[in-house]
């Protein structure tokens, strides 16, 4: 996957939502029942009914970017459903969307140095 920024913030709806909905309906979703700026470049992942579909909206500075993948002989590892979002870093997406367990992946933990060597 494609995405502008290194530092990325990556929100997972937890309800699944009718996925006849295209870049403007699901946008109006993140306006109104996820209280997030559509606009801001924030990556925002929706599932379907069917647990095997996701879609994806973010705003790359010039336009939306609405992706869609359909699994053909598994099913995406979604959170429970409830209401709310839930935050991915890059590789936990990055494993979503590959079909992978993203509970499996966990972030290094690295500071920050603080002279060169």
């Amino acid at each position: 996957m494609i995405f502008p920024a290194q530092k990325l913030r990556i929100l997972v709806s937890t309800q699944p939502v009718d996925f006849r909905k295209g870049h403007d309906g699901l946008c109006a979703l993140v306006q109104s029942v996820l209280r997030e700026d559509p606009f801001s470049g924030t990556v925002f992942v929706f599932r379907a009914k069917r647990t095997d579909r996701l879609k994806l909206v973010f705003w790359d500075g010039s336009g939306l970017v609405m992706a869609y993948k359909r699994l053909e002989d598994t099913d995406f590892v979604w959170p429970a459903i409830r209401d709310g979002v839930m935050t991915l870093n890059r590789a936990q997406f990055e494993a979503l969307f590959s079909g992978l367990d993203w509970r499996k992946v966990k972030p290094v933990e690295t500071r920050r140095p603080t002279a060169a060597e």
